[in-house]
């Protein structure tokens, strides 16, 4: 199945496209999802000072930094969830900096929260079912589209489950097959990895690789470093309310200020 956003969902979109480089040096134009020197402020503490980084299609990026940093709402502006008081956000070069989330995944940008987003009262199939019926006007897709999706996340067996019964590892499973429903073509993870058993994280990892191979970009924010660094291409590391550096997991690993401010000199992999 073609998860993939069309052109056609950007370029019929009245958006504004991007007019060029800017100082932030990041990549922009089709097929990336780049955050333009974004900042905020609330009242008179500024949160995020000036923050820049770019998404591929097909690779996964790491958003880390120790608590209170800004990096979740360094998230929160790219998902829509709050507004930028300056710089801007562009997904295949055009600006989508005021577009609310609704309208985000629209163009191709899916949101897996933290909490558990399982519609609670509906079974398993009946979760995927309700996404489907949005984007796929033709019944008999929607059923084949169905079957795809529950194959490929080896939830077939567990179609008429109750989502409710579902252990974490499945659950995340069904979260993502729901999204992919929506054919995005970044998908942006908040904290994936918190409160699942070992056996589940594994889970996940491969959830993220298989969801790399398909050509969807992929953004993660988490505090679990290791599980984070072992499964990115690349990690930009926010510190006081702007990026510290960006690079490689070992790039990332072998800084000495990312070792003083944030991993600790005693940190390995």
């Amino acid at each position: 199945m073609n998860v993939s956003a069309q052109p056609s969902q950007i370029s019929g979109s009245n958006l504004e496209p991007v007019s060029g480089p800017d100082e932030s040096g990041m990549q922009d134009g089709q097929g990336w999802l780049t955050v333009h020197d974004i900042g905020k402020s609330y009242k008179r503490r500024t949160v995020v000072t000036s923050a820049s980084l770019s998404v591929q299609r097909g690779e996964a990026v790491g958003l880390l930094g120790p608590n209170g940093a800004g990096k979740t709402t360094v998230f929160y502006m790219i998902t829509g969830l709050v507004r930028p008081d300056k710089g801007f956000i562009s997904l295949d070069g055009y600006d989508i900096t005021k577009l609310p989330m609704y309208r985000r995944a629209r163009l191709g940008i899916g949101y897996l929260p933290q909490e558990a987003s399982i519609f609670r009262g509906l079974n398993v199939e009946q979760n995927i079912m309700a996404v489907l019926q949005l984007v796929e006007p033709n019944r008999k897709k929607r059923k084949e589209q169905l079957d795809e999706l529950l194959e490929e996340f080896s939830i077939t067996h567990l179609r008429k489950s109750p989502s409710i019964a579902l252990s974490g590892g499945e659950r995340r499973r069904l979260e993502i097959a729901r999204a992919l429903a929506s054919r995005p073509s970044f998908m942006l993870l908040d904290e994936p990895f918190a409160g699942v058993d070992p056996i589940a994280v594994g889970d996940i990892q491969q959830l993220v690789r298989h969801l790399t191979a398909r050509g969807i970009g992929v953004l993660i924010t988490d505090h679990n470093v290791r599980e984070t660094l072992s499964l990115i291409d690349r990690a930009f590391i926010i510190h006081s309310g702007n990026v510290l550096t960006n690079g490689s997991p070992q790039e990332i690993i072998d800084n000495p200020d990312v070792r003083r401010l944030y991993l600790g000199e005693s940190f390995t992999m």
